[in-house]
């Protein structure tokens, strides 16, 4: 049963303030070329190594629409259950862009290619599907990228990188439905995930791949809307967050001093937490938009958007459900597993390895593997700082480890330490256990005698367990295993104590 997301207010001198929050998020579209070229679009390169004529703004060079980026921002509108509008249009967007040599941007304003969609989020990781809301999305419109301009320490000169000039980007513009940081948190989260999902965005946001302008107002509660301000590319989940905290109450104390909050573009500054003015916020008519005359309007037949929507994969909602219901798994471990496509996948390869090794179908290990993922592996991970694409260990690996659990070679507090061993090494879990001799035992005898040497270590203890103290059975567990170095069995060793105790 789900429940919707409870209200945030900020409380100011005048009494309670709702803020509102829109996000503007620009999505590099994966692919190999640009949106109007056939220049490479590889990150990291050379500067102004990958430029052709076209993207110099050449005189006579026409731009030519790039077949799969269009594709990738048809396929992301479906994942979104967004109109797909089948006749679209480009349009100039006139500006002074001293990083774009043609002096305006390629983009669609009065016909996007994608209309009107949604997103459901929730704020509950421990229920996904608790605290949910959904977030409209107005459009998504293709449009080409800037290129990026660098300066020096001492500011008399500027230097130009036109590799980014003309790249390919989806802006997917939400509602402003959003009434919290945490909700922009989560939208953009969501959102990354969709589009890693589908492959149309690979959402590397360090990498300036993925993007948001958050766009904020406030105003009291039941009142129209305030007059908003809109922050430029923010580049992280934290900071778009950190921006409409600072931002809204940036805000409130600016109309409760009776001053008025202006219409303009701000930038985020990391190091501070605030929000800086850059320029007063231009309108659409401003830009003077009108149809590019270079580029015949774009229509799209009936089987190329079902090509599209074949190609879609199994997206995170649907697969966090399928784990639930066929797997068996918890609403959290579900979330956690399919939160990102790379986590998804690399349970999924695991948890073939791991039925294959056990000779078991899929939903008898996958509760085991999938506890074992969250708990213990992604733990140690995260010490070392690493992640799913660096680990040393893949799920050929992580599967051989489970398995000498599954089968009695050792207990679970050995493959604690083995899962160490091979992070630091590499080395598979079988060849670890041999030579370092961490087989477990299950030689009844030597479990018999460590039992009866920790009961007559402890005879305070078992007249009070006895006398009825019966929480006092794992300490005896915890001092045997310790007594056998954590190598005996524990089945046998809570068997051994039960009838001695008894």
């Amino acid at each position: 049963m789900s429940e919707t997301i409870p209200n945030y207010r900020i409380q100011g001198a005048t009494g309670d303030w709702e803020v509102v929050i829109g996000l503007e998020v620009h999505a590099q579209i994966t692919s190999k070329s640009k949106l109007f070229s056939g220049a490479a679009t590889a990150f990291g390169a050379e500067p102004n190594s990958q430029v052709s004529l076209v993207d110099a703004a050449m005189p006579g060079m026409l731009p030519v629409p790039n077949r799969e980026c269009i594709r990738q921002a048809v396929r992301t509108g479906l994942a979104i259950d967004a109109q797909i509008n089948k006749w679209s249009r480009f349009d100039r967007k006139n500006y002074f862009y001293a990083d774009l040599p043609q002096g305006y941007q390629i983009s669609q304003l009065f016909h996007p290619i994608v209309g009107e969609g949604a997103i459901q989020i929730s704020l509950d990781d421990k229920n996904p599907d608790d605290k949910t809301k959904t977030i409209g999305v107005e459009r998504i419109h293709v449009e080409q990228d800037a290129g990026k301009l660098m300066h020096d320490q001492h500011p008399t000169m500027s230097y130009v990188d036109l590799n980014r000039s003309g790249v390919a980007l989806m802006e997917i513009v939400s509602r402003p439905d959003m009434r919290s940081p945490a909700e922009a948190g989560a939208y953009l989260r969501k959102l990354r995930s969709i589009l890693r999902y589908v492959g149309s965005c690979d959402g590397n946001m360090e990498e300036g791949s993925m993007r948001a302008d958050v766009n904020v107002s406030v105003r009291k509660v039941g009142d129209e809307l305030g007059t908003r301000t809109e922050t430029k590319n923010v580049n992280s989940v934290r900071f778009v967050m950190a921006t409409i905290e600072h931002e809204a109450n940036r805000q409130v104390d600016v109309i409760e001093a009776g001053g008025k909050i202006v219409q303009e573009t701000r930038l985020f500054d990391p190091d501070t937490g605030t929000t800086r003015s850059m320029r007063s916020k231009e309108d659409a008519h401003d830009y003077r938009y009108f149809p590019d005359p270079d580029l015949l309007p774009l229509v799209l037949e009936d089987d190329f958007v079902e090509e599209c929507r074949a190609s879609l994969p199994e997206l995170p909602d649907a697969k966090r459900r399928r784990y639930e219901t066929a797997l068996g798994l918890t609403p959290y471990t579900a979330g956690v597993l399919t939160a990102e496509v790379e986590t998804a996948r690399w349970f999924e390869a695991l948890l073939g390895e791991t039925a294959k090794a056990a000779g078991k179908p899929d939903a008898d290990v996958a509760k085991q593997a999938s506890n074992w993922l969250v708990s213990e592996f992604f733990g140690a991970l995260n010490k070392l700082g690493k992640g799913l694409e660096t680990s040393p260990i893949q799920p050929a690996g992580a599967a051989e480890l489970l398995a000498l659990i599954a089968n009695g070679t050792i207990s679970g507090t050995i493959a604690k330490q083995v899962l160490e061993k091979m992070l630091a090494s590499g080395d598979a879990a079988g060849a670890i256990v041999e030579r370092e001799g961490l087989r477990q035992t299950s030689d009844t005898g030597a479990i018999d005698a460590a039992v009866d040497a920790v009961l007559t270590a402890n005879p305070d203890k078992v007249e009070q367990y006895r006398g009825g103290k019966e929480a006092l059975f794992g300490f005896f567990v915890g001092q045997t295993m310790k007594a056998m170095q954590g190598k005996a069995n524990p089945q046998l060793i809570n068997a051994a104590l039960k009838q001695k105790l008894g």
